[in-house]
């Protein structure tokens, strides 16, 4: 299995997983993408099912994982998974369980880590990784990432204290909840460096993108990526796709039904998630529709609806009580384009490129690809407000007895809408537990979420951040300050 840039048409200088892995975003500023996926047969499917029956979530993995790494061990894969997920880290044996609420819809729980978010599944998993090949190279990581409020913890938890690897972590200043912020900002390993920039998500997410575009830069300080710019990180999350798949289409009998056709609602602000059911959806999964929730900052929604991809300036993206989603500029986009135009990299390189920087949008929306996109890719969208959050948790926690976060929220209210009209089971994608949004909670419900023990008084203890401005060579004097090469 080799990989190739969103921006490259051909098979020419294809690279390894393990390059690919420590590199993060491509030199010509593209998204690695697999040559082409590997496909799911019935066969395929019915071993999968028996493997996360007899063996678990991380044997699942290791398997799912071979399909796209083949420089990497099948024996040290799958000691790499069961270390990645495992008890206590995750709080359920089943790593990733999935629940059928009264009211119909399917819930699958993706929050069992130890950040208590979706981001979890990814990160304990690439941190296993790059501890793995960094050791095996000698070599060593500068990790420079941005987070809108749970990439960051669970990137931080699953690499501090680690050889070899430093963490530089950017978050938009005053846009995260109080524990959000109190997770990160306690953690005073001497690896981890956290960063308050002056601006919005996108703007952290620009200055990543921007040092990773500097190559003399990149080659002097080892700079790395965990945001879903990695395809290592995506391909985590692939996994628990088809875990939920198994499980929702698993009967009574323990037999598999292969013609069930499991539809997803994942909320998303920066794609990657969604990202990763299309790749399990074009590996042969049997998902059917693929339902993209936003909130306020409705981006991808747009584009679903309209063909547009309009980019929203810092000032546009609005301040929401699901703020992990307050994105207006989706980086892990550019492969699902990349797709939708029959893998056509020059295209996909002026779309992302020239048209971007110079119109702020595109538009697809008189296309032959965009007109085929719901037959051929399954997608559909919705959106959601503060109102149909704090009404979908009151809703939820009546009914179900479920406990929604704000950002699952959004999701739940989408899926209520397209639910009756899709067909087959619709199961909602957890991304957080309430207890990192106790304001919203609070104000839905009446009362506070319940805090799991592991992060009781998380906001008293001490707390560590440096505060930059939205500007490069500030982000690039802070890195050399901060962080000391080794040989």
């Amino acid at each position: 299995m080799r990989y190739i840039s969103t921006r490259q048409s051909s098979a020419d200088n294809a690279r390894s997983f393990s390059d690919i892995l420590l590199e993060g975003l491509a030199p010509d500023g593209g998204l690695y993408m697999p040559e082409s996926y590997p496909q799911l047969g019935a066969t395929d499917l019915e071993e999968l099912s028996r493997v996360l029956a007899d063996e678990g979530y991380a044997a699942l993995a290791a398997r799912v994982l071979e399909l796209f790494i083949d420089d990497i061990p099948s024996e040290h894969l799958k000691a790499i998974t069961a270390r990645a997920y495992r008890t206590p880290a995750f709080s359920d044996p089943a790593i990733v369980p999935v629940t059928h609420l009264q009211s119909g819809v399917w819930v699958s729980h993706l929050s069992n880590g130890p950040t208590a978010a979706f981001k979890d599944m990814a990160m304990q998993l690439l941190g296993e990784l790059f501890e793995y090949e960094l050791d095996r190279r000698g070599d060593w990581l500068t990790i420079v990432g941005a987070t809108s409020g749970d990439t960051g913890s669970a990137a931080e938890y699953a690499l501090r204290g680690r050889n070899g690897l430093s963490v530089v972590m950017l978050t938009p200043a005053g846009r995260m909840t109080p524990f959000q912020r109190a997770q990160m900002f306690s953690l005073l390993d001497d690896n981890i460096v956290n960063v308050a920039v002056e601006g919005v998500f996108d703007d952290c997410q620009d200055l990543v993108k921007t040092v990773n575009m500097d190559p003399d830069f990149k080659a002097k300080w080892h700079l790395g990526a965990v945001n879903s710019i990695n395809w290592a990180r995506l391909l985590a999350q692939v996994v628990y796709y088809v875990a939920t798949w198994l499980q929702v289409a698993r009967g009574a009998d323990g037999g598999l039904d292969l013609d069930c056709r499991v539809n997803v609602v994942v909320p998303s602000g920066n794609f990657g998630n969604i990202c990763a059911a299309h790749v399990a959806r074009q590996m042969g999964l049997p998902l059917g529709t693929l339902v993209v929730a936003t909130n306020e900052n409705d981006v991808l929604d747009e584009f679903f609806r309209t063909g547009v991809y309009r980019v929203r300036s810092s000032a546009q993206t609005l301040a929401t009580s699901s703020p992990s989603m307050d994105i207006s500029k989706a980086s892990n986009f550019e492969r699902f384009i990349f797709d939708l135009l029959g893998r056509d990299g020059e295209r996909t390189a002026q779309l992302f490129g020239e048209v971007l920087n110079s119109d702020g949008f595109f538009d697809l929306s008189g296309t032959e690809e965009f007109a085929a996109l719901g037959e051929n890719y399954g997608f559909v969208s919705g959106t959601s407000n503060h109102a149909h959050r704090l009404e979908q948790i009151l809703f939820t926690e009546e009914n179900d007895g479920y406990l929604l976060d704000p950002h699952t929220a959004d999701g739940m209210h989408v899926a209520r809408q397209w639910a009756p009209r899709l067909g087959g089971p619709t199961v909602v994608m957890e991304t957080a537990l309430p207890v990192k949004f106790a304001d919203t909670i609070r104000e839905a419900t009446g009362h506070e979420p319940t805090v799991p023990a592991r992060f009781a008084d998380i906001e008293g203890g001490e707390q560590r951040v440096v505060s930059l401005p939205n500007d490069a060579d500030a982000l690039r004097a802070l890195i050399e300050e901060k962080i000391t090469p080794r040989n």
